[in-house]
C-alpha cells in the first residue's frame, strides 16, 4: 500500500499552502526591502516549504542549510538536540531567516536560536510553515507562520513520519493505526 492509498485526513490543502506561502513572501519582501538575506531551511522538512517560498522573494538572497536531530523515528522528540550538518559559510553581520518546517515543542528551534545567534548575524528571525503552540516547552516563537495547527501528527509538503509521506503535496494527519 502507497502513501496515496493510506487513510489520510487532510490538514491543510495543497491550495491553501500556496496561498499561504505567497502571503508570507510578501510579508518579507516588506520587511527585508532592499536588504541581501541568508535564508537557512532547516533540514530535511523545510527544504520544500523553502523551495516555495524563495521562488516568491524578490530579494537578494543565499540559501544555506541546516540539520538538526531531536526525533530520530519515533513522533515524540527525545529532548537530545544536535547538529547533524551545520552551515557552510559564516552569518556574521548577515540578515538572516531561518526556514522551518514545523515549530512544535520549540527545543530544536530554541537550540538553534541560540546557536545561530552566538555568530553575530545582523538580524535573525524565523519563518516556519507551521506552529504548534500547545506543545511548547520553551519560550520561541516564530516571526512568520503559515499556519497554527492543533496537537496531531501531521505529515506532508516535507514533513514525515519514519523518512516517508514527505512528498505528499498537502499537509495531513497520520492516522493512530499507521503509527
Amino acid at each position: 500500500m502507497t502513501a496515496v492509498d493510506r487513510p489520510i485526513k487532510i490538514l491543510i490543502s495543497e491550495d491553501e499552502i500556496a496561498k499561504r506561502v505567497e502571503e508570507l513572501a510578501g510579508i518579507i519582501n516588506s520587511d527585508y526591502l532592499g536588504k541581501s538575506v541568508k535564508v537557512i531551511c532547516v533540514l530535511s522538512g523545510g527544504v520544500i516549504f523553502m523551495s516555495d517560498l524563495i521562488k516568491c522573494l524578490d530579494l537578494d538572497i543565499k540559501i544555506d542549510f541546516i540539520s538538526v536531530s531531536s526525533y530520530g523515528s519515533d513522533t515524540k522528540s527525545s529532548g537530545n538536540v544536535k547538529i547533524t550538518r551545520d552551515i557552510r559559510d559564516p552569518i556574521e553581520g548577515e540578515h538572516v531567516l531561518l526556514v522551518e518546517d514545523i515549530v512544535d515543542s520549540g527545543l530544536s528551534l530554541y537550540y538553534l536560536k541560540n546557536y545561530l545567534l552566538s555568530q553575530n548575524p545582523e538580524s535573525f528571525k524565523v519563518c516556519t510553515l507551521l506552529d504548534k503552540p500547545q506543545r511548547r516547552e520553551n519560550d520561541v516563537a516564530p516571526d512568520y507562520i503559515g499556519f497554527t495547527i492543533p496537537n496531531e501528527f501531521v505529515i506532508g509538503y516535507g514533513l514525515d513520519y519514519n523518512q516517508y509521506y514527505r512528498n505528499l503535496p498537502y499537509v495531513g494527519i497520520l492516522p493512530e493505526e499507521l503509527i
